[in-house]
């Protein structure tokens, strides 16, 4: 979960900001190609424009008017032009043929491109942008129209170039353009990455926190690493640790105060309600109520044992006494000292033996014992009803694993994550003090197990408590 909160703040960084970026770089590269490529075809025509306006006006001085004048004027004036390396010179008819070519193999085609076009008919300069016929070559050309004294188009004088040494220029400059981008994306990118991570690595050390503080870790302390909001943050959490700690504590003071207060009437009560339980004197509904009261006395009693486990628990005073333990007896001992008291309420136990030896686990047997009996109580309590509670064993390689099952009405899904927190009591109406499987799940804890529960899945209703707990290996000394 914490990656993904993590990387989910990131993605939503990044996307906010460098692909924006990104966006107006891409857009300004293109609008600066664009305008370089415009800037450089601009200043080819211009330059065509130049040549053809000077050139058409020279030749028109010199030029009688006639077809014959035109043709040699033309035919001269080719032989003798000096740009024929880089620049085709054609001189169109007023058909709008070529007559005269630099490159002799044109002559007698017809372009029939709109420079030539606008030459002939408008009487201005014209100029075309496009490939080449036959070899698909990127040219442009420059079209000057020719007059006679009478003010007639005899012809045309145009100027063809191709593009490609422009285009590679172009190619040039954008891509040093595109570099520059990359840059700065990447500078963009860095900087923000640098940015993010000291945002989000305070904010997953304060998630961590405060994970562990709503665990049951009240009081612990985050370092203040920053003198801004996420500090003014840390502070907050800080403040609220110190005093949920303050609260547990008075809680768990209370809780023990009240629980040891309570035990010595609760112990007189049991004893004279035993020993009025004997007295011949009582009977019939006085008995009963002396029975109820014995009864709830040990109800009581029981609730005020969990209480004070639960007050060693919190307040560090809780140890275990490990030593290499055949589990399985220990089971059974439970099975036998409490299945007594469940025959009496009309609840059988069915425990099949395990087929083969148990592997030894580290473990102290009076906690364990203590886990059982309260697994087997709950169990009798919300699966009363069914009158039937079955207990396995069994072991892998590495554990040996216990399951208790009853017929109840089991637990609700969206309540079985939070079962095992204290004081949890869920929807049930069964009465109870909320912390017996919190203390289990301690017990169990410390054992380097794992108490899973869940509903039957076989179709019937029920619960399924399973207590895993490792075998003993040469390396697993100590707990």
């Amino acid at each position: 979960m914490k990656v993904k909160q993590v990387r989910g703040l990131r993605m939503r960084w990044l996307r906010s900001g460098i692909l924006l970026t990104a966006a107006i770089v891409v857009l300004f590269t293109v609008v600066f190609a664009l305008g370089v490529r415009s800037y450089y075809y601009s200043a080819v025509r211009m330059g065509l424009t130049a040549k053809a306006e000077s050139a058409s006006n020279f030749f028109t001085g010199y030029m009688s008017g006639t077809y014959g004048e035109y043709y040699q004027s033309a035919y001269r004036y080719t032989e003798s032009f000096e740009d024929k390396d880089t620049i085709a010179l054609q001189f169109v008819n007023a058909r709008g043929m070529v007559e005269v070519s630099s490159y002799g193999f044109s002559a007698g085609t017809t372009p029939g491109t709109p420079d030539v076009e606008t030459a002939l008919t408008e009487k201005t300069i014209g100029s075309w942008t496009g490939r080449r016929a036959g070899t698909q070559e990127k040219v442009m050309a420059v079209t000057a129209p020719l007059l006679t004294g009478d003010g007639s188009v005899i012809g045309a004088m145009r100027y063809v170039t191709s593009l490609r040494l422009a285009d590679r220029q172009v190619r040039r400059v954008s891509a040093v353009a595109g570099g520059v981008g990359l840059l700065v994306i990447l500078a963009v990118v860095l900087s923000n990455m640098y940015f993010i991570r000291t945002v989000t690595e305070p904010l997953v050390e304060l998630t961590a926190l405060a994970r562990r503080i709503a665990e049951g870790s009240y009081g612990i302390q985050a370092q203040k690493k920053h003198d801004d909001e996420i500090g003014d943050l840390t502070d907050a959490i800080n403040e609220m640790s110190s005093k949920i700690g303050e609260t547990e504590r008075m809680q768990t003071e209370f809780i023990s105060r009240v629980s040891h207060e309570l035990r010595t009437p609760l112990t007189a009560i049991t004893g004279w309600s035993e020993t009025l339980a004997y007295d011949e004197t009582i009977s019939d509904d006085s008995q009963r109520g002396i029975a109820i009261i014995a009864k709830e006395s040990a109800r009581l009693t029981k609730m005020v044992e969990e209480l004070l486990e639960f007050t060693r628990i919190q307040d560090g005073r809780f140890n275990l006494n490990v030593a290499p333990l055949d589990v399985a007896g220990e089971l059974e001992d439970a099975i036998f000292t409490y299945g007594k008291l469940l025959t009496q309420e009309g609840i059988t136990v069915d425990y099949t033996p395990p087929a083969k030896d148990m592997p030894l686990i580290l473990g102290d047997p009076e906690r364990l014992k203590q886990v059982f009996l309260n697994i087997m109580d709950n169990a009798a309590k919300y699966g009363r009803q069914s009158g039937r509670i079955v207990v396995t064993v069994g072991a892998t390689d590495s554990w040996v694993v216990i399951r208790f099952r009853d017929f109840g009405p089991g637990i609700p899904e969206n309540e079985l994550p939070f079962v095992k927190k204290k004081f949890y009591k869920g929807s049930g109406k069964e009465r109870g003090s909320g912390i017996g499987l919190s203390v289990c799940d301690e017990i169990v804890s410390r054992h380097k197990g794992k108490l899973e529960l869940e509903n039957a899945a076989d179709g019937k209703s029920g619960l399924i408590v399973t207590v895993m707990l490792p075998v003993m290996n040469e390396k697993d000394l100590t707990i």
